[in-house]
């Protein structure tokens, strides 16, 4: 179980204005700033949970997630993850974690795949019989049989994020800490990643904590979002009844011809284009038959299509709500 208490984390950053006066006056003056990470941060997750921490950027969410796998130290506050204190039993807790970041790579760049596989192999002491189950595994579920004797320098960005995923779970982590492992994925990469992991919880219960912008991930993936927002803990439930807190609002998409309708009380003009509109409609204002009815008195309709918040459009609708 993964247990945060109270955590806090401030950083001391150099300032300067631009130019080269300033940057000399900066070799013997320098000024700098605080900025604090994370404030009081806590919660806790519990064995096999899939969980998706969200925020916008500098929220917070890596500085996490780099105190839970030990490589840096809070400033004060409790963190447990199955009963190790990261950074103070490293060796201990290594074993049994894989963390991906998606701008990070811990492959080899000029060496085949296979040979940054079994360095990590030799690093983390995997036993020759689970290394050869887990890399057979791992190899038709990723799909790296035809990659594996290629150069990491050599690989697409899909590959080479498949790769990465198989590298951090060779040696069978309980915890898997995934920030941002799809960025810059095409479609059929992401489909292949999500499914995988989903197998991977589903089969080996395998804790997962995502860290992503991509809310098609979030969707897909996890039950469970923790929001943070300047350094603190925002909110903390299910997507399900995050839906549910937003379905008050409801998204018109209206195919017209001729001139372009007004808007009624209830309605807000979201995106506009010739012959095309996307409405956000409050049900509670205008229902949607009369919404429907208002529009088609004003010009001729050809298509509406009605559907809830998009999961973007949630959490978009949270920042704004806890001013993030």
């Amino acid at each position: 179980m993964i247990a945060l208490q109270n955590i806090n984390k401030t950083f001391r950053v150099a300032k300067r204005q631009a130019g080269f006066g300033n940057a000399v006056k900066a070799l013997f003056s320098r000024e700098y700033e605080m900025v604090h990470a994370l404030n009081d941060v806590s919660f806790t997750i519990r064995d096999g949970e899939m969980v998706g921490y969200i925020g916008p950027n500098g929220a917070g969410k890596s500085t996490t997630i780099k105190i839970m796998c030990g490589v840096l130290n809070p400033d004060n506050g409790v963190c447990t993850i199955d009963g190790r204190i990261p950074w103070k039993e490293r060796v201990a807790h290594v074993r049994e974690i894989g963390v991906v970041f998606g701008q990070r790579s811990q492959l080899w760049w000029d060496v085949p795949v296979i040979d940054s596989f079994e360095l990590i192999r030799d690093i983390y002491k995997v036993d020759e019989k689970l290394y050869k189950q887990n890399l057979d595994e791992l190899s038709a579920l990723l799909d790296l049989s035809e990659i594996l004797k290629t150069p990491a320098r050599s690989l697409s960005l899909g590959q080479r994020m498949r790769c990465e995923i198989a590298a951090s779970l060779l040696h069978s982590p309980k915890t898997l800490f995934l920030d941002e492992p799809t960025i810059g994925l095409d479609a059929v990469s992401k489909i292949a990643v999500r499914q995988f992991i989903k197998k991977l919880n589903a089969e080996r219960g395998t804790t997962v904590i995502l860290t992503t912008h991509d809310m098609q991930d979030i969707e897909a993936l996890t039950e469970r979002i923790l929001l943070i927002g300047k350094g603190r803990i925002l909110l903390d439930g299910s997507l399900a009844e995050l839906k549910k807190r937003s379905s008050e609002r409801k998204t018109l998409v209206v195919e017209y011809s001729g001139s372009m309708p007004t808007m009624c009380e209830g309605m807000t003009l979201a995106e506009s284009r010739e012959g095309r509109l996307i409405v956000a409609l409050d049900p509670a204002v205008l229902p949607v038959s009369d919404a429907i009815t208002k529009l088609a008195a004003q010009t001729e309709l050809l298509d509406v299509s009605v559907s809830d918040i998009t999961a973007e459009e949630m959490v978009a609708a949270l920042y704004r709500e806890y001013r993030i």
